[in-house]
């Protein structure tokens, strides 16, 4: 069997570690400010934006874990080391977007049928508050957000917030100058609906990565076709394509010849394969079996 890997390695791993813990300090202290600050005044959205920002504390204690773990060497036991980790991460934190959107939106359906008055002028110095701090949070991941799924997730878990505090803000802004206390439960619901939307996109892909799935830019087909094109190849079948992180992307295959190879023939020809692939379609991870003269199914696609 033909093996062949590359990898990249990020240098800022412990500039990513400072800023998920300077992020988690910020948002605990806004979370313990609006949960005082939503009591006292009677605001549905300063609280759902301090249950908010108590899911993003633990958002980021998990995407800072992961960070950590992915970071450890393989072992006997585990071959893969942890690569995996930031994908679950991701996985995570937006399904608790979703179900955080979930839980405000019936808050905001029981408010607007029972609405209350409010103490405005605590709820627009809080949300100024919040919207500093998480806009700090916000600037410091940023950068990072583009590496991988688990720093996008902790991203949008501080972006939406601080969007979150922005509407708090106008809501507070109305109700004071304008006395429309339902404003309160009408953002609330605009916020719940923006997270589910946030969150829906980052869930479908990490879980695809999960699941094994193929990446949807590479196309199967085209990889048979490419790999069928080298003289002497006969036929490309047993064929797997998936992602282990949002770095590596593996194939394993098997590859029929046209006659009995050496092995140091079979050379040659795995790192033409290695070549194409990596130029063609990313894939840094490579199996190849070989396979002359052998029985049994012969389809791109064969359910182990």
């Amino acid at each position: 069997m033909g093996h062949s890997h590359s990898h990249s390695h990020s240098h800022g791993d412990d500039l990513i570690g400072r800023n998920l813990l300077i992020s988690i300090v910020l948002n605990i202290i806004i979370t313990t400010a609006q949960v005082i600050g939503g009591f006292i005044s009677g605001s549905l959205s300063l609280l759902s934006d301090a249950l908010h920002n108590l899911s993003d504390v633990i958002s980021l204690v998990i995407s800072f874990i992961a960070a950590k773990l992915s970071r450890k060497s393989a072992s006997l036991q585990k071959t893969f080391g942890y690569k995996r980790a930031e994908i679950l991460a991701a996985f995570v934190n937006a399904a608790t977007l979703v179900v955080i959107a979930i839980f405000l939106i019936k808050e905001a359906i029981e408010r607007f049928q029972n609405p209350q008055e409010i103490e405005s002028t605590l709820v627009i110095w809080l949300s100024l508050i919040a919207i500093l701090g998480n806009g700090f949070s916000v600037l410091l991941l940023r950068k990072d957000s583009k590496k991988n799924m688990n720093m996008k997730s902790a991203y949008l878990h501080l972006f939406s917030d601080m969007m979150a505090s922005v509407a708090v803000l106008i809501g507070g802004l109305l109700m004071k100058f304008y006395e429309f206390y339902w404003v309160d439960s009408a953002l609330t619901l605009a916020i719940a609906l923006y997270l589910i939307f946030m969150g829906y996109d980052l869930l479908k892909e990490s879980y695809k990565v999960l699941m094994l799935f193929t990446p949807e830019e590479i196309q199967i087909k085209a990889i048979v076709e490419e790999i069928q094109s080298i003289p002497i190849i006969k036929n490309v079948h047993h064929v797997h394509v998936w992602q282990l992180n949002e770095q590596e992307t593996h194939l394993e295959a098997h590859i029929d010849f046209e006659k009995d190879i050496t092995l140091s023939e079979f050379d040659t020809i795995l790192q033409k394969v290695e070549k194409l692939l990596f130029d063609k379609f990313q894939i840094n991870h490579i199996n190849i079996q070989p396979e002359y003269g052998k029985c049994g199914a012969k389809d791109v696609i064969v359910q182990d």
